[in-house]
């Protein structure tokens, strides 16, 4: 998955400031086997603008901050199985699109705002929904290394099945930290 949004933020103008270094991607269990519910989500380690800090209720906060390698993560990207996996191979693709593009602009841990009431799907998701398929459908046209994809051509079982296994790191949802 790491290979396959590397490729993907370095062919799509739209997702160039996307440093896939400081994003840890990982896995969570869908909490039932319907098709229907969360299949990702993206989860900034920054609050409003990129903040470390925040008051909330009259008492100030910092999100708790996750290091791999030495380089710090932004971002936290989850995928929930099986369901993300049993979507079509289009609609894991612009599920990848989808959350990638939640990415702030400034890249500063924080998420992309729209204008308006609808601040992170702008005012109607299906708009947004389609412009993220546009954007994978260029992806594919332009020269996309197919072959970093075609796994996800492969529904969890048959994954499971050919490859015996599917790993991934469970990272958990970061915690607010008061500070004294």
């Amino acid at each position: 998955m790491l290979r396959l949004c590397e490729d993907i933020v370095s062919r799509c103008s739209a997702l160039h400031h996307v440093n896939m270094r400081q994003i840890l991607i990982g896995i969570t269990q869908a909490r039932h086997g319907r098709r229907c519910g969360l299949q990702a989500r993206v989860t900034p380690m920054r609050f409003r603008g990129g903040s470390l800090f925040q008051v909330r209720h009259g008492r100030l906060y910092q999100i708790q901050r996750y290091w791999v390698g030495g380089v710090e993560t932004l971002y936290l990207l989850t995928f929930c199985l099986p369901r993300f996996m049993d979507q079509s191979f289009e609609e894991k693709l612009v599920t990848i699109f989808h959350e990638l593009y939640h990415v702030a602009p400034e890249f500063n841990g924080d998420l992309r705002r729209h204008a308006g009431r609808y601040d992170l799907h702008t005012r109607r998701q299906k708009d947004f929904d389609h412009h993220m398929a546009k954007l994978a459908h260029e992806y594919l046209r332009n020269g996309a290394d197919r072959s970093l994809s075609e796994f996800l051509r492969f529904r969890f079982r048959e994954l499971h099945a050919r490859y015996g296994q599917v790993v991934g790191y469970c990272p958990a949802i970061p915690k607010l930290i008061p500070v004294d």
